[in-house]
């Protein structure tokens, strides 16, 4: 499912034109990157969580160059779906 059909579906569930649904969707996602780049994590409840996770500091081989790189510690955006999320997925795959 891409983004515009998630703006096809709000649309067609609430009656609210394609437009408006687009600048929420867009405001939404807006909304969450900014929330993260300043370093706070996002709890929708029943829905999940989006989370910074700090990977650490490795080793790795450019196999190209056959050398060893390191890779310093960073973060990077995660999403962890609730319980209820979870079993509602796993549910669905008995049907």
């Amino acid at each position: 499912m891409t983004k515009a059909d998630i703006v096809n579906e709000i649309s067609k569930n609430t009656g609210i034109e394609k437009v408006t649904v687009q600048k929420a969707v867009e405001a939404f996602m807006d909304t969450i990157k900014d929330s993260l780049v300043a370093n706070n994590n996002v709890y929708l409840r029943g829905f999940g969580s989006f989370v910074i996770k700090t990977r650490a500091k490795k080793t790795a081989r450019n196999i190209s160059k056959n050398t060893t790189i390191v890779i310093p510690e960073h973060n990077i955006p995660a999403f962890k779906p609730s319980k209820v999320f979870v079993s509602e997925v796993k549910d669905s795959k008995k049907k």
